[in-house]
């Protein structure tokens, strides 16, 4: 059992994944930080000001050692754009991912084929076979 773990543990396609996903990790913490210190500040100078991160709508104020219960829908609105990012980020990726392999499989297709003087010469050759 621990050899078969081994044999999958370093597979190609495992460790590729794990790494993918060490840099998933890493390219969200960079996207949120984006949207958070950079977008987000710009927004709200642009809009008079305000700190998204603050806009909430109050259900019960706080009373004493009991916190206030908020929709806080300026860190909702954050979150969405961090996820608008990262989604177009990895669809433009995708997208390059398949354009390679489209010229990749191109390129196959293009050695399969036969050249003009190999395909000649096989005519050449089926018709002496036919005689």
């Amino acid at each position: 059992m621990l050899k078969e773990f081994k044999e999958f543990a370093l597979k190609g396609n495992v460790v590729d994944l794990a790494v993918g996903v060490i840099i998933g990790g890493a390219f969200g913490k960079i996207v949120t930080s984006l949207v958070n210190d950079i977008i987000m500040p710009l927004f709200g100078l642009l809009l008079g000001g305000m700190n998204f991160s603050d806009l909430k709508i109050v259900i019960t104020p706080a009373q004493g050692d009991i916190a206030e219960v908020a929709f806080r829908y300026g860190a909702f609105f954050q979150t969405l754009i961090d996820f608008v990012i990262i989604a177009f980020s990895i669809f433009l990726f995708i997208k390059l991912l398949n354009s390679l392999k489209k010229k990749e499989a191109q390129i196959v297709e293009a050695a399969k084929e036969p050249s003009k003087e190999e395909a000649l010469l096989t005519e050449i050759r089926d018709l002496l076979k036919e005689k």
